[in-house]
């Protein structure tokens, strides 16, 4: 991980960790529900583009951009939490899997499909 961005991401967490101890949340905050919370946020984020063409999603301005940004922002607020949570480093758990999925779609085999890697 780069110096950078975990610096970055530690300062968030340690923001988000004084905001929740100011409220008293940790006691709140276990896996399951951080992973409940994120999948609410996902859902929040979604329902911004569930009616939209591929084109109106690709265009987003002004006033729906924002509020996606901000459901983008929830989204990784939660994430950070949880992973925090149980001791994951999102960038390293990222970068793992980037080259796992690498070996499951090899370039020569995947290129321009949108299959699941066990229909290649």
């Amino acid at each position: 991980m780069g110096s950078n961005n975990a610096r970055e991401q530690d300062e968030l967490a340690a923001r988000l960790e004084a905001f929740v101890e100011e409220r008293d949340w940790a006691q709140f905050h276990s896996p399951k529900n951080l992973s409940m919370a994120l999948a609410g946020e996902v859902g929040e984020l979604i329902e911004h583009f569930q009616w939209l063409t591929e084109e109106q999603s690709r265009g987003l301005s002004g006033e729906a951009l924002e509020e996606v940004r901000a459901e983008i922002a929830d989204v990784q607020i939660y994430l950070l939490m949880l992973a925090r949570k149980l001791n994951i480093d999102l960038v390293q758990a990222a970068s793992d899997k980037l080259e796992i999925n690498a070996k499951k779609y090899p370039v020569d085999k995947a290129r321009g499909l949108a299959r699941k890697y066990t229909n290649l």
